[in-house]
């Protein structure tokens, strides 16, 4: 039966007794961890959100106290009154371990069912239990110090930012449908029938707006949502720290976003950063780890062996070459011996994964080379392979030879994947960079044309405009991603600040002006009116939570999170509706029969 609290007031947080409290009369409320009986004691542990304690309850002391802890089992929510002693049997694992508390008063504020999952860290619960038993998962310690640490991560960003001059604005939840509109959820209109809003992507073009307004230095943490394919760090609806800035360069937004990642890192795991970051040119990051989000923790480059083997009577080689890619290696270096024929089987259907036809290798073992390849190649070829690659005795090469992109995917994510594979990935060390000078554009084969690389509204860089027209494919960005783990965290660019300029990339992008003004034109007509230079960054702020957190899996660090169907097992979403719901906003559903 449960009891109201009546005057009965929490003191303390079960989790912040300390030895200093001894003497004390305290109030601890909370849920019952664990109870264990010896005869005319209970020991019961209490939890609640900063950690637990352990209470007393002895007949002796206080018969009535003690005979409601009788009834006590896991979850049951109490309050107990009592004084802060010494315990008898100190317990170093947790920080609480040297004190105890003798109950004088017990209340039962509500009793608690059987739990169908654990309420404890690593209990190996499948992940659908999880999710359909959330208010149980979510009082789980690491959990809850998960949504902490996101909490103390939201206040960081707020301070920093407001400290420097940056204002808090929101921008709309309901919008306009983007061109990516198969991407957008849609949000039907019940008093503009047959209409749609769309759930905002991101604020883009709104934070431009606010830049035209004069606003000068905005911020959002934003809500964002992508009807799209989800993976362990992607989620349709997703948080977002967005940043714009005006009368900048990248300089600017790149050494005020410094400041702020040093003062994350130090205010969240308390490590000082050293400033300022490296920076990494986009292409010199491809041709040395393949990927534009590298880890720069651990070797495994890529060599480019294009140069020796372009001659190469080995067709696979030379005739990639001859079509305008490359032959490219990694030197997984002393490790040899560690790989199987089988072994090296499952490299290759990993790169296949990513569009490689194929995985040459070559093991130098101390009897001499091992290769299905080597037949294929000269004397001179095998030299020169070895001198490029710097490779000795117990090495092991792995070739990809393909379209430039290709090469890259591939061997790019073979290294991270050999990076963890022998341990070189740790979540206690950080690796932080900026990626510079993106390609301003990229070759869409499907569709014949060039695309935005970030988006039509970046702008490129100064000496390179003039290629817009004549070579679109050399162009570079003032775009920029901050990459930690080899994770992106988030990107940004300068914006064009002209319509005379904007017109010209929509032109390179192949957006005739009718498209320009459909898509684009309330954009366009605020550009009219005097535009400062401006630009910013969005940073991702679930995976951010997810690097201090140390997870993989980003359902680890979001309250109440979806699978990875885009269904909510909690609460059923999303689930059908009935005729007269659908006709208020003038939709009907033709199912698939």
């Amino acid at each position: 039966m449960a009891e109201r609290m009546g005057q009965l007031r929490r003191t303390h947080y079960a989790g912040e007794l300390r030895e200093e409290n001894i003497g004390q009369e305290v109030v601890l409320m909370g849920w019952v961890q664990g109870a264990r009986s010896f005869g005319s004691i209970i020991f019961v542990d209490v939890r609640d959100i900063s950690g637990l304690s352990q209470i007393v309850f002895d007949e002796e002391t206080n018969e009535e106290a003690f005979e409601k802890a009788e009834k006590l089992r896991s979850e049951f929510v109490i309050a107990a009154k009592g004084k802060v002693r010494m315990r008898s049997s100190i317990n170093e694992e947790i920080p609480t371990g040297k004190i105890e508390v003798l109950a004088s008063d017990l209340l039962i504020l509500d009793e608690s069912e059987v739990p169908p999952i654990y309420v404890k860290d690593g209990d190996n619960v499948s992940e659908t239990m999880r999710l359909k038993y959330r208010t149980l998962d979510l009082r789980k310690p690491e959990m809850q110090k998960n949504l902490l640490t996101r909490a103390k991560i939201y206040k960081v960003f707020r301070d920093y930012l407001s400290e420097n001059r940056f204002v808090e604005i929101e921008t709309p939840i309901l919008g306009k449908p983007t061109p990516e509109g198969a991407r957008d959820y849609l949000v039907p209109s019940r008093v503009n029938e047959g209409k749609f809003y769309a759930l905002p992507q991101s604020p883009q073009l709104y934070k431009q707006m606010l830049m035209v307004s004069g606003y000068d230095r905005y911020f959002q943490i934003a809500k964002c949502f992508r009807d799209e394919d989800l993976r362990a760090n992607r989620q349709p609806e997703f948080t977002q720290v967005d940043i714009e800035m005006s009368f900048v360069d990248v300089e600017d937004v790149l050494r005020m976003n410094e400041g702020l990642l040093k003062r994350l890192f130090k205010e969240i795991k308390g490590i000082d950063l050293e400033l300022p970051l490296k920076r990494l040119p986009y292409q010199e990051a491809m041709d040395r780890y393949g990927i534009d989000k590298p880890d720069t923790r651990f070797g495994y480059e890529l060599i480019d062996l294009s140069q020796a083997l372009k001659d190469s009577s080995f067709k696979v080689f030379s005739g990639a070459i001859e079509n305008g890619g490359s032959v490219r290696a990694l030197n997984v270096e002393g490790k040899a011996n560690e790989f199987s024929r089988k072994d090296i089987d499952k490299l290759e259907a990993f790169v296949k994964t990513y569009g490689a036809k194929g995985l040459a290798w070559m093991k130098f073992n101390p009897d001499g080379i091992q290769s299905p390849i080597l037949k294929f190649l000269s004397e001179e070829e095998v030299k020169n392979i070895k001198e490029v690659t710097k490779a000795k005795e117990n090495d092991l090469l792995v070739f990809v030879a393909d379209k430039n992109d290709v090469v890259y995917d591939s061997l790019g994510n073979l290294r991270n994947h050999l990076g963890d594979k022998f341990g070189l990935r740790s979540h206690d060390t950080y690796d932080v960079l900026w990626i510079t000078d993106f390609p301003l554009f990229e070759y869409d084969e499907e569709e014949n044309r060039y695309v935005a690389k970030h988006h039509p509204f970046t702008s490129p860089r100064d000496e390179d405009i003039d290629m817009l027209e004549s070579a679109p494919e050399k162009a570079r960005a003032k775009a920029y991603d901050i990459v930690i783990n080899g994770d992106e965290m988030g990107g940004g660019s300068i914006r064009i600040n002209n319509n005379s300029l904007q017109k010209r990339m929509f032109n390179a992008l192949g957006i005739d002006e009718k498209s320009q003004e459909d898509k684009f034109g309330f954009l366009l007509e605020s550009f009219k009116y005097g535009v400062p230079p401006h630009g910013g960054i969005a940073y991702g702020l679930d995976r951010l939570v997810m690097l201090f957190a140390g997870t993989n899996n980003i359902k680890d660090v979001i309250a109440f999170p979806k699978t990875q169907s885009a269904t909510d097992i909690l609460t059923g979403a999303p689930i059908e509706l009935d005729s007269e719901q659908l006709s208020e906003v003038h939709i009907e559903v033709r199912r698939e029969k």
